[in-house]
């Protein structure tokens, strides 16, 4: 009898063991954008922040210790979650893979995550337009702006380099003919010029974005490198071309297209190599 019952709470005690590891996976999974993106900067010794920028507020990742250097790098989110589906927009823009963030939070160098608008933070602004046709518009451009004013009057810094990874390189380079305080744009699986995106993979207009390309003498200024993946099918090397041949001859301009590199997957082992790697300017155009 004695063992009979002693059974029973054995049983118990594994059903409630298996119901405690169910609970957990639950609640694990039930993790938000923001509370991902929490433990991702803690694991980095980061510190996220949501700071006023205007018209959309913005979640910011930075050193846990001041940086002090006269330029910071500012990693630039790619266009995240943007759709659902083909024709149904998604209801949180939020990155699902967080590689970004990751580049930037493993950098040794004195870096910043700065968030798209209305990823991880939802103000009573946003709308789907902001993350699907209006993702390159004015407004989105204004907020980052303000975001870049903020960062230097905090750190004192003088310069910034911007990376811009996926959709966050079209917002670089619009930042950097905006700004006079951008000293050099890098672009990783970049999406140059969003109109001929949307026309050679066949997508709707993105009606009311911006157009790097349509400043070209202002951005052939600009210090800048571009890396393409040759797997990335997202934003193909075929884009990078036609932006370097519309874009012309440049002051200074790198490109390059790596091997076995899609468009979220390998660019953390080749950002290892590459981030510490100065762009060189002496000879201008490098196609």
């Amino acid at each position: 009898m004695k063992r009979k019952n002693l059974g029973s709470r054995m049983r118990v005690g594994v059903w409630l063991h298996g119901v405690a590891l169910l609970v957990s996976a639950t609640l694990s999974g039930c993790q938000s954008p923001y509370q991902t993106l929490q433990h991702l900067s803690e694991q980095h010794d980061r510190q996220l922040e949501i700071i006023p920028t205007h018209p959309f507020p913005l979640v910011l990742g930075a050193p846990t210790m001041r940086p002090s250097a006269s330029r910071i790098r500012v990693y630039l989110e790619g266009d995240g979650h943007a759709w659902a589906t083909a024709r149904q927009p998604s209801l949180d823009p939020s990155p699902r893979n967080l590689l970004t963030a990751q580049l930037a939070f493993s950098d040794p160098t004195p870096s910043i995550y700065l968030a798209r608008p209305c990823q991880f933070f939802k103000s009573t602004n946003c709308s789907t337009a902001i993350w699907t046709n209006r993702r390159f518009a004015p407004e989105i451009l204004s907020s980052l702006d303000h975001a870049l004013t903020l960062i230097k009057s905090r750190y004192g810094n003088q310069e910034f380099e911007l990376i811009g990874y996926s959709g966050g390189a079209a917002l670089a380079l619009l930042l950097a003919v905006k700004r006079d305080d951008v000293e050099q744009v890098q672009t990783l699986a970049g999406n140059l010029s969003p109109r001929t995106w949307t026309r050679k993979l066949k997508l709707s207009p993105l009606t009311g974005s911006l157009e790097p390309l349509d400043q070209r003498k202002k951005l052939a200024k600009i210090a800048q490198r571009h890396i393409a993946g040759a797997d990335d099918h997202i934003t193909p090397p075929v884009l990078m071309q036609h932006y370097l041949n519309e874009l012309g001859s440049a002051e200074c301009l790198q490109s390059m297209v790596l091997p076995n590199i899609s468009h979220n997957a390998g660019w953390q082992q080749a950002w290892e190599v590459w981030r510490a790697i100065p762009l060189d300017c002496s000879s201008g155009s490098n196609l």
